[in-house]
């Protein structure tokens, strides 16, 4: 079995990556307790912060990969419990292909090198310390960008709040929802779902459109395919009434 360690790739305008630390025991860690947590809303929220990165984002760059994986551990620290964010993107790293040895299981920042460049919470209920342990554990391990997704109104804030996070300085709360050291922005989508009509957290270009799912870049293309298709009718019945014009006329139409 291949115990290949997560790969790192650094491209000149990304930031100084950690050194990657390979030796250190996992052993005791405990990477997963199988304890169901996430309502309904919060799990299709998840996904879809995830799948569309894969299915339609060419990422941050050419030559530069990322990951994206959601209510996964975050370790930071050898011997301290993980953080579990609701969503986490990192940038210049990529995941091992065997993901079954323990240590591919989770996010150990020495293991890629660095913190995440985004995480996300979903609030769900007034327990999570979305604003308080998770807010300053993020900005100590070095996490750039904070987002607080509130759609229940449970913490007071409004639906939406981005952090800009730094292990020097306070917090700072950002008004503009684009992430350009990222490459992708945020916006509040009010549209149907997998079947749920809802407002949702979804990324989208610095241009601000929405980065689309599989099945809605799949419903595009067959959109532009019935109209290059209904064109190529209209040509056609065009062509032939033309033609039969010009046999009215005693002139025979040249084919081709």
């Amino acid at each position: 079995m291949s115990t290949t360690s997560p790969v790192v790739e650094k491209a000149e305008e990304a930031p100084e990556a950690l050194p990657i630390i390979e030796h250190l025991p996992v052993d005791h860690l405990v990477t997963e307790d199988d304890t169901p947590v996430d309502n309904l809303f919060s799990e299709k929220q998840q996904r879809l912060l995830t799948e569309p990165l894969y299915s339609s984002w060419a990422g941050p760059g050419e030559g530069r990969p990322f990951l994206v994986m959601a209510n996964v551990g975050l370790f930071y620290a050898l011997y301290k419990p993980p953080i579990v964010p609701d969503v986490l993107l990192s940038l210049d790293v990529q995941a091992p292909s065997d993901l079954w040895p323990k240590e591919h299981r989770s996010y150990f920042i020495w293991l890629y090198g660095k913190p995440p460049d985004v995480v996300i919470e979903i609030v769900s209920n007034r327990e999570g310390e979305e604003l308080g342990r998770k807010l300053e554990t993020y900005a100590r391990i070095g996490v750039p960008y904070y987002v607080v997704f509130d759609p229940g109104g449970f913490l007071g804030i409004g639906l939406l709040r981005v952090h800009e996070l730094s292990p020097l300085k306070p917090p700072k709360v950002i008004s503009e929802k684009e992430l350009p050291g990222v490459g992708l922005g945020l916006t509040l989508w009010q549209g149907e779902y997998e079947g749920v009509e809802a407002l949702w957290l979804r990324w989208c270009d610095l241009e601000g459109q929405v980065i689309p799912t599989g099945a809605e870049r799949a419903e595009q293309e067959r959109q532009r395919a019935e109209q290059e298709r209904q064109r190529a009718e209209r040509e056609r019945q065009r062509a032939e009434r033309l033609a039969a014009q010009l046999r009215a006329l005693g002139v025979e139409p040249e084919n081709g």
